[in-house]
């Protein structure tokens, strides 16, 4: 349920754009070692090291920047925001392993921080559930069964806990983050992770067969 903001890039060192788009550079073979050296040759300005940086956290910082159920434009800019203050600090990074947990807790300040700006309310986990948001709109399905199915799934998820759809949003994320950095996205401690998302899916497969099964001239009734 994470998607890539269409035609977005990320700022980088000394100028200039780095796109965003399939994780073609990402390895997940690299070491802590190696991202200690990524940032290094990222704060000399090379571009390529900066591009791997990106291709390896940038579905991370747009899950946690979705997951605030910002719209498209927004979401974009509190992800460019959050690439800018890395490039502001690529010098202070003194614990390259817990870089994924640093952008995380930078994009959710920034959130929040847009948010109030904003005048909107920013939500909290004692929030047990926001009005509904609607989905993004996608293509016209050439199978009528299923687009109902996508829309029963949809209808399941969002009738999760604010709390559920934010944890579930992150986790979504492409590569899968760290449970540190998940703590970190949502200030949630990190032994509760565990015990809420298998809370949440346990919720969203209940919902989704109490949703698929409905028939479009009953929904109300469901």
């Amino acid at each position: 349920m994470a998607e890539a903001p269409p035609g977005a890039g990320h700022p980088a060192p000394g100028g200039g754009l780095v796109r965003t788009g399939p994780c073609c550079r990402y390895d997940p073979a690299m070491t802590d070692e190696d991202f200690a050296e990524l940032l290094r040759a990222a704060s000399l300005g090379d571009q390529d090291a900066w591009g791997r940086l990106v291709d390896r956290f940038s579905g991370l910082v747009w899950a946690v920047v979705r997951s605030f159920r910002m719209d498209a434009e927004a979401a974009a800019d509190v992800s460019q925001t959050t690439w800018l203050r890395l490039v502001e600090h690529l010098d202070d990074i003194r614990e390259p392993e817990r870089l994924g947990s640093w952008l995380a807790t930078t994009a959710r300040r920034e959130c929040i921080r847009t948010l109030r700006l904003a005048g909107q309310q920013v939500p909290t986990d004692q929030e047990s559930r926001l009005e509904p948001a609607a989905p993004a709109e996608d293509e016209v399905s050439v199978s009528l069964l299923r687009d109902e199915r996508d829309t029963a799934l949809w209808q399941a998820f969002e009738s999760l806990s604010y709390r559920c759809r934010q944890l579930l949003r992150v986790l979504m994320a492409d590569p899968p983050p760290s449970y540190a950095e998940v703590s970190a996205a949502l200030a949630m401690p990190l032994g509760s992770i565990g015990p809420v998302r298998g809370r949440c899916l346990g919720r969203f497969a209940t919902n989704s067969r109490r949703w698929v099964s409905c028939r479009p001239d009953r929904a109300l009734d469901c």
